[in-house]
């Protein structure tokens, strides 16, 4: 039998699982998350709900995908035979094929935004309208998804060390340099200060039951948790790798990044005289405005979409391993054909989110638009039942240990994670999913 791919080194895994939870979550929705949610207490409670909740269910993820072995629904059916537990694994790959179906979209605008800020055509006063234009464009936002989708496929075609690993080994490290000279940029912006503390002063007021279940949102939706994207990567873990250090590593590092994007865009914000709770149009209308008006803003307009190019494809490699995996089965040498096939059906079914916001924006579905639709199947229903089954899985269908084999942690962490993923951890995703109809 020929043996399963591996990554080639510890960092690898951490840098490529890493970026598959750094993606539009961390750089796109927890700054308008945040904005419009009080600011630094919204960031003091998603830092606890990502270490005490969203980390166990990762390190559950990485439990059983290393356990396993193989693609999410082969591991499954190996750890719980003659069940249909498996079925998890389906859910992950429809999770993810529709996300990416939608999210190639999202990448397809920022592919428009970066060609349009190196070509220098992002001086205008209408900053709202040049966004609305853009995304109504049939023929602009097909082929900007399409190309999007031919980056995504041509690094998942060459498997793990050539093309996951090697891409996320380059793309990581360059997407906190950018990061971080966007961030100095910033902070030393007239005013900055202001939006500092907006970050990291509490305002108490916003300490409410609102204000935490949004953040335990944001949590599970920022480390890509629940579509067996981890499952998947840590089913090419060797058995010497520790699981419970790279679940550790990985979600500080998207702690790290989701703070970082506080730092580049509210002192940025506040030290132009914008408000911080613009909402979702942050980054596509707000922060175009803001370069604009500063020296050599250009310049940093196309480092900063070149930076959210990077996480987004950081993400979209992630989904679409997920089902080219699931695809190939053992069968490495299919990788190639399946990564086009898949990746050509995606964005097929991704078209009606593209066309959205222009052909077929009069056209409803539950939720408003076709993209809306897909949008509140994924993140309403596929992410937190994901999450929630995974738990379920990795607390009671493993053996203590089977669990205890794979983490080799102290007992009492091991204990503690156990007691998380059985009751915690699913009691939280019940209530978030109650209150996400409620709201």
């Amino acid at each position: 039998m020929k043996q399963r791919e591996q990554w080639t080194s510890k960092i690898g895994f951490v840098l490529a699982a890493a970026g598959s939870a750094i993606g539009l979550g961390a750089i796109w929705k927890f700054p308008y998350m945040a904005g419009t949610n009080g600011g630094s207490v919204f960031v003091l409670l998603f830092i606890i709900c990502t270490m005490a909740i969203g980390l166990p269910i990762l390190l559950a993820e990485f439990v059983v995908g290393r356990r396993g072995q193989h693609d999410a629904v082969t591991s499954l059916k190996r750890l719980a035979p003659k069940s249909s537990w498996y079925l998890i694994g389906w859910l992950g790959l429809g999770t993810s094929f529709i996300l990416l179906s939608f999210y190639s979209v999202v990448g397809g605008w920022i592919l428009s935004y970066l060609t349009r800020a190196i070509a220098s055509r992002l001086n205008t006063s209408d900053y709202v309208g040049l966004f609305s234009s853009i995304i109504a464009n049939p023929i602009e936002v097909l082929l900007a998804q399409a190309v999007f989708m031919i980056l995504t496929v041509w690094i998942v075609q060459s498997g793990i060390r050539g093309g996951i690993e090697r891409a996320s080994r380059w793309m990581m490290p360059l997407l906190f340099i950018f990061f971080i000279v966007l961030a100095i940029r910033s902070v030393t912006l007239v005013g900055a200060m202001e939006g500092i503390r907006f970050l990291f002063v509490p305002d108490w007021s916003y300490l409410t039951g609102k204000t935490f279940l949004l953040a335990l949102g944001q949590a599970f939706f920022s480390l890509s948790v629940g579509v067996t994207a981890m499952l998947t990567y840590a089913s090419y873990l060797p058995k010497e790798e520790k699981l419970g250090q790279s679940a550790f590593n990985v979600s500080i590092l998207n702690i790290f990044i989701s703070i970082l994007s506080g730092i580049v865009i509210f002192p940025a914000v506040f030290a132009l005289g914008h408000s911080p709770d613009e909402g979702p149009g942050l980054i596509f209308v707000i922060l175009p405005a803001i370069f604009n008006e500063i020296p050599l803003g250009g310049f940093f307009m196309v480092l900063f979409f070149i930076l959210l190019l990077f996480a987004t494809l950081t993400s979209s490699i992630a989904m679409l391993e997920i089902v080219v995996s699931t695809g190939i089965g053992k069968k490495n040498e299919w990788r190639r054909k399946a990564a086009w096939l898949f990746g050509l059906l995606i964005f097929i079914v991704g078209i009606p989110s593209a066309l959205s916001f222009g052909v077929l924006s009069d056209v409803k579905f539950p939720g408003g638009t076709f993209f809306d639709f897909a949008d509140i199947l994924t993140s309403r229903f596929g992410l937190p039942i994901g999450a929630f089954l995974i738990s379920i899985f990795a607390g009671f269908l493993l053996t203590t240990a089977e669990t205890d084999d794979e983490l080799r942690m102290h007992p009492f962490l091991n204990r503690s994670w156990k007691f998380i993923v059985r009751f915690v951890a699913p009691l939280a995703i019940i209530v978030i999913f109650i209150a996400s109809f409620l709201s």
